[in-house]
């Protein structure tokens, strides 16, 4: 069975029919960015350490429609935020944290990071885009990188506009500079990297020090395999990573310990990054870290394994395995990375429970957002119904700010972001 349709032709009509209007030019000008949005079974907050992680996009996503303005403006109207957002491709773009200007539609800010990342490599933009976009409902802020795919959408909106030839792993490092360059995120590089070289029913495997990827794509079902569904929990929490310190002050703690162990080990050249610290290294001098760095690297070395480990279950059919070295990835969050908010630790405990489910953990960093969990597919109606249910018991407040429809989501993987 294939993924389910997504966009479906109504939704690109629509879209199409608005920046029609938007722009004045005919229907069949328009262009629709399709930028899905990912999951990461394995590999938790380890890519900005250079770690090894698993990642795979899902049929929902943002669409961005979207024609070359036919000189150098930018604007663009959005679905989910009032306002609209303008500028010129012209502008020198400034990081955040170095520019007075405010834009008058703070969601903008990703439209801007796309100028600032394709100018800061030398890229003539002489075409704005008059465009028009949209996130799959309720899942704006939801720990699947929404983040990343608006940066994505705007980066080959803007470049196909201009006629730019930009390869994929090109524009990982352009959404890279987006986050890290233009808003301040000290992330990695797993989120771009999965919306942009994943493919339908793979795994899409990244070493984030090498930046070398593969897909792995599951062999033929064996007899008594069950074919599996994606379930996405929504938390109702929503904040955008740039706001909570949390997330940076992590990834510090995770280079401090590796500077402390590469110190003990007499390496004074190497980065500070838990990947540049041998396995070895880390067994006969953690005892040198304190508590809270301490935690930090065991569940650095102890995902990495986890990683190494699904890899092997994913390509011989084994999910329940699979699941299982999901589980523990989100055990290791709560207790080792210290990131899980008490309703996702809530929502995470609930999935464990739900009938047909094989392993869940959080998606995104943990400090909001949804759980995800692998789910044998005829159970999984069952399974969404069991977690709306529970977790209205335990958090009705939040709860009730989702719709019922939304709280729980079946989903399937998807394929790369793309023009179409």
């Amino acid at each position: 069975m294939g993924p389910l349709p997504w966009p479906s032709d109504a939704e690109l009509n629509e879209i199409r029919e608005v920046v029609s209007l938007i722009s004045g030019r005919d229907k069949n000008e328009v262009r629709v960015v399709v930028s899905p949005y990912r999951i990461c079974p394995l590999g938790a907050h380890i890519d900005h350490q250079g770690g090894t992680v698993s990642a795979m996009t899902i049929n929902k996503g943002v669409l961005l429609g979207f024609v070359p303005s036919g000189n150098s403006q930018v604007l663009i109207r959005s679905r989910q935020f009032k306002g609209e957002v303008k500028f010129s491709v012209d502008e020198i773009q400034q990081p955040e944290g170095c520019s007075a200007l405010k834009d008058q539609c703070d969601w903008g800010r990703y439209a801007r990071g796309a100028v600032y990342a394709l100018q800061s490599r030398g890229n003539n933009l002489s075409q704005g885009i008059i465009g028009y976009t949209c996130g799959s409902d309720a899942l704006d802020s939801s720990g699947l990188s929404s983040s990343a795919a608006v940066g994505v959408a705007y980066l080959l909106a803007l470049e196909h506009a201009n006629n730019l030839v930009i390869s994929p792993t090109e524009n990982i490092e352009y959404d890279r500079l987006i986050e890290n360059g233009y808003l301040g995120l000290k992330n990695g590089i797993m989120d771009q990297s999965a919306i942009l070289l994943s493919s339908h029913g793979c795994l899409m495997c990244m070493n984030c020090k090498a930046k070398e990827h593969k897909l792995l794509c599951q062999p033929a079902m064996k007899e008594k395999q069950k074919a599996t569904k994606i379930l996405l929990a929504l938390s109702g929490l929503k904040q955008p990573l740039t706001s909570n310190p949390g997330y940076n002050r992590r990834v510090a703690e995770c280079q401090e310990a590796a500077r402390i162990l590469l110190q003990a080990s007499g390496d004074l050249k190497a980065e500070p990054f838990l990947s540049n610290v041998n396995p070895q290294v880390y067994e006969a001098h953690k005892c040198k870290l304190e508590p809270s760095l301490a935690k930090r690297a065991e569940h650095y070395f102890s995902e990495n394994m986890r990683v190494m480990e699904g890899l092997e279950a994913w390509k011989l059919g084994n999910l329940v395995e699979f699941g299982r070295l999901m589980s523990a990835s989100g055990l290791s969050s709560i207790r080792n990375y210290e990131c899980g908010a008490e309703p996702l630790i809530q929502l995470y405990e609930i999935l464990l429970r739900a009938p047909g489910v094989l392993g869940a953990r959080f998606s995104g960093a943990g400090f909001r957002g949804c759980c995800i969990a692998f789910v044998e597919a005829d159970l999984a109606t069952e399974a969404a119904a069991f977690v709306s249910r529970e977790y209205l018991k335990v958090q009705p407040d939040l709860a009730s700010r989702i719709r019922d429809d939304k709280a729980v989501l079946i989903c399937e993987s998807g394929d790369c972001a793309r023009v179409i």
